[in-house]
């Protein structure tokens, strides 16, 4: 694929998922609204219609009243109130029933088969037990209840919402309902348009994707060629800096045997050099030269200590072959080695004492697995921390720490010396070169480095998110 194809397709493809991610909030927003508006006026619907039932069972039990009032509970008063309550009927489809606590019909005008049945059992087309649920309901002191029934002007079954009393002295529970099959019309017509507006809304959302896929795509036909010489002097900047970063370890290597192993040595020789005059002089001289041999020897433990260094800056066989923990772990036991017992020198050939202790903590291994690089980026940090700690730190302990959790992998190395200005040191170009290349280093694996530093000492923390590990091991 040419470059000016991968950038229309690098520009294209996030602008649909932008215009995707767009439509599907929208898509939920429209329909949360619309479900929303939907139990609002199906609410409101149920609210009207609860208040007209009470109204129609009120009047229901006023016009009884007369007659329950008195007390008698005989055949004859019975009989009038059936006949008041079968006349009073409202709309197509508004009528009373009255049934007595066992269950039997007793009133039904617009369906008189019904009358003197035992419906105890009854069930309607959805399996409920609506007459043994209506007269719970009376005895509970009147409610409401949803349930199936045949409509008398369409004799079709239909939603129906029923709210029933109860008349305890004469063992009756009177009712009425109201049919919700115009509600369910108009619920669905609420439906169908919030469908209509949200197709509509998603149609539109389309037609901008489209016309803004083609406007990207048009103007990335137009890019004339200076995107490629844009993209070759990136190449040339990058290939640069790559010979850079190799001019500057072989700078540091040649600064490491300069500084290092270079001023031991001449030291070293002029020990020796002393040394063997006075072997040929007094008594006196003589002891004195022994002891210079043994500074020499101490001082020869310490060149060796610095080879290995610099032979784990080149590449520390034991990283590929037990792993990060094991490096640094043997990393912390070449540094007490080299200072003999916690005994060691320091740049300016003075006597200190440095403790040092290493602890690995978590899952280093868990999840992403640590690539090579990741290793090597990490042990480079803690040998730039521990070179930084015994040429400036005086520090008496040392103590570094690899831990794997569960979002990140983060080593830190802390001492107790002096410390320093980091401000200072950053903004001086030729001191902090250290510090730079561990910085540099975490930077190319995704990775940040936390430097805290006071009187108190120092705390170096190299982070590693768990997600950059996933693209390190298959960059």
């Amino acid at each position: 694929m040419k470059l000016r194809q991968k950038i229309i397709f690098l520009a294209i493809v996030p602008l649909g998922l932008a215009f995707a991610a767009i439509a599907l909030v929208v898509r939920y927003q429209a329909v949360e609204l619309a479900r929303q508006q939907r139990a609002t006026i199906e609410a409101a619907y149920l609210a009207s219609k609860n208040t007209e039932l009470r109204h129609y069972v009120d009047l229901a039990r006023h016009a009884l009243a007369h007659l329950y009032d008195t007390g008698r509970s005989d055949d004859a008063i019975k009989e009038e109130a059936r006949r008041i309550l079968a006349d009073m009927e409202f709309g197509d489809d508004g009528y009373f029933f009255v049934y007595d606590d066992h269950g039997r019909n007793i009133v039904h005008p617009r369906q008189p088969e019904l009358v003197g049945l035992d419906m105890w059992d009854w069930r309607d087309e959805s399996g409920s037990l609506t007459i043994q649920h209506l007269i719970t309901l009376a005895h509970q002191g009147g409610g409401f209840e949803h349930y199936l029934w045949r409509k008398p002007s369409s004799k079709a079954v239909a939603p129906k919402l029923g709210y029933v009393i109860s008349l305890p002295r004469w063992g009756w529970v009177i009712g009425t309902g109201i049919y919700l099959d115009d509600v369910d019309k108009a619920l669905a017509q609420v439906d169908h348009q919030n469908s209509g507006h949200l197709r509509r809304t998603m149609l539109l959302i389309a037609a901008i994707a489209l016309s803004s896929a083609l406007v990207v795509g048009l103007a990335g036909v137009l890019l004339n060629l200076s995107e490629h010489r844009v993209a070759d002097a990136k190449l040339r900047q990058l290939a640069q800096r790559v010979v850079r970063s190799q001019e500057e370890e072989r700078a540091r290597l040649s600064r490491d045997l300069h500084d290092g192993i270079s001023q031991w040595l001449v030291s070293i020789k002029l020990q020796i050099e002393a040394a063997l005059e006075r072997l040929r002089g007094t008594p006196e001289q003589a002891a004195q030269a022994r002891l210079g041999f043994e500074k020499t020897a101490t001082q020869i433990n310490g060149v060796l200590a610095e080879v290995r260094r610099i032979s784990h800056d080149l590449r520390p066989a034991i990283l590929d072959d037990l792993g990060l923990a094991a490096a640094l772990e043997h990393l912390c036991g070449e540094w007490r080695d080299a200072v003999g017992d916690g005994r060691g020198n320091d740049a300016d050939g003075e006597r200190t004492e440095s403790r040092i202790t290493f602890v690995s903590e978590g899952n280093i291994g868990d999840g992403a697995p640590l690539s090579d690089v990741v290793n090597t980026v990490l042990f480079r940090v803690a040998q730039e921390a521990l070179t930084n700690i015994a040429r400036h730190a005086h520090a008496s302990q040392i103590r570094m720490r690899l831990y794997g959790g569960h979002n990140l992998i983060m080593l830190q190395v802390q001492d107790n010396g002096c410390g320093f200005d980091l401000g200072q040191v950053d903004d001086h170009s030729r001191h902090g070169i250290g510090l730079r290349n561990m910085r540099e280093r975490m930077e190319s694996v995704g990775g940040e480095l936390a430097i805290d530093s006071s009187a108190a000492g120092t705390s170096i923390s190299a982070i590693i998110p768990r997600s950059s590990l996933f693209l390190s091991s298959h960059g």
